[in-house]
């Protein structure tokens, strides 16, 4: 059953999840000075974002079963604190393998806490509720990735390279106060009925409940399209196209803007189809919007052309998340930090390793394209071979 959650929660927990854009984006417009500063290429910068971005699944995979265990509060409060202290190591490094170290430890930490949130959701309501709250959640958290840009750049312009992780560290630490006062003091100190579970019992309770599988896929390939974008963004509109740094700011916020429309659309829509139908739609939409970004390529269309394609791709993403969030996580009411963490941990993990992968093709924008297709197209494929209910279908009311 449902319970009621204060108007506080989702704006906590949407500060909370968006320590994880924050850490991914405000530093990209820093990757030329910071290739500068530590006598490498940009590419080779650019590698610490996959480095995050597979820590962040690590983290994750240790961080979700543990609060089942010892509590959400304890692996909240250890998380944030090893995310504070790398990133002071960050601000120090002197090199690119300090570079990379400390960022794998940032992520450690920042798995920890981001795992959380969604269980913290299941721990408070389910069903179409649930649906909602991550809708609020991802109204609000869908404004870090837009602004962390220019965030970024304007710290660039006070202080250098090193003043991002400065700031990202003093947001870190404003959350253990603020998650003290209105999410952990709700928060039971673990799960007494499983707490003798061993991690392997957790995740096979996971992996034995078939019907959430396919969710895992198309949350980890649905984020890797958006990824792959966040990983090149600064070639494309920077490199490809020649803009600024901060006319790529506003390049890269205009996709904000859409996911933002589409995750108030979602919230709408929710009262009358299901997460499972909206889940569908968006991501038959990001496909559509893949295959536009394809022939803007071909056809060597310019920026003004090619943006709008991608604002479609990235756009559709303000629905896929929360819906799959709570399509998947319907499915525990025991053992939702480990649920929890095994879908962030194949998020990112999935993620990090396409991106990462792609940093070793050609760096040209038709293999950026066509690497965010093929894992769009992994998308259409789970949907067709495993998901039965069509969009245009209505939900039934539980």
């Amino acid at each position: 059953m449902s319970r009621t959650y204060s108007a506080a929660l989702p704006f906590v927990l949407a500060m909370t999840m968006a320590l994880g854009p924050l850490s991914i984006d405000a530093y990209l417009p820093a990757f030329p000075s910071m290739a500068e500063a530590l006598g490498t290429g940009i590419g080779e910068v650019s590698r610490s974002l996959s480095v995050y971005i597979f820590g962040l699944a690590v983290g994750q995979l240790v961080g979700g079963p543990l609060s089942d265990r010892i509590g959400r509060k304890r692996v909240m409060y250890a998380g944030l604190v090893i995310f504070i202290a790398a990133c002071v190591g960050v601000s120090q490094a002197a090199s690119l393998d300090s570079l990379l170290l400390f960022r794998a430890l940032q992520a450690f930490g920042g798995g920890w806490v981001m795992v959380l949130v969604p269980a913290l959701v299941r721990d408070q309501v389910q069903g179409r509720e649930a649906a909602k709250l991550f809708s609020m959640i991802g109204l609000i958290m869908v404004l870090a990735p837009g602004i962390a840009p220019s965030i970024g750049s304007a710290l660039l312009a006070v202080g250098g390279w090193h003043v991002i992780f400065w700031f990202l560290a003093i947001y870190a630490l404003c959350l253990i106060p603020i998650q003290t006062i209105f999410v952990l003091r709700h928060s039971q100190d673990g799960n007494a009925n499983h707490h003798a579970d061993t991690l392997l019992t957790r995740y096979r309770a996971v992996f034995s409940t078939r019907p959430a599988l396919p969710f895992i896929a198309l949350q980890a390939f649905g984020f890797s399209v958006m990824m792959l974008f966040i990983t090149h963004a600064s070639f494309i509109y920077q490199a490809h196209f020649g803009r600024s740094e901060s006319v790529f700011s506003l390049l890269f916020g205009a996709n904000i803007v859409i996911m933002l429309l589409v995750n108030l659309t979602n919230r709408a829509l929710l009262n009358r189809f299901s997460s499972r139908q909206i889940l569908i739609t968006c991501l038959s939409v990001q496909f559509v919007g893949v295959l536009l970004l394809l022939l803007m390529t071909w056809t060597h269309a310019s920026v003004w052309l090619f943006l709008p394609a991608m604002m479609i791709t990235i756009g559709a993403q303000g629905g896929v998340v929360p819906n799959n969030q709570a399509c998947f996580m319907e499915y525990f009411e025991h053992h939702g930090g480990t649920a929890a963490s095994l879908l962030g941990a194949c998020q990112f993990g999935i993620a990090g390793v396409l991106s990462a992968l792609s940093t070793l093709l050609p760096e040209t924008l038709g293999f950026v394209v066509a690497s965010m297709f093929a894992s769009s197209l992994v998308c259409m494929i789970v949907i067709i071979a495993a998901l039965k209910p069509l969009p245009w279908q209505r939900r039934q009311v539980n």
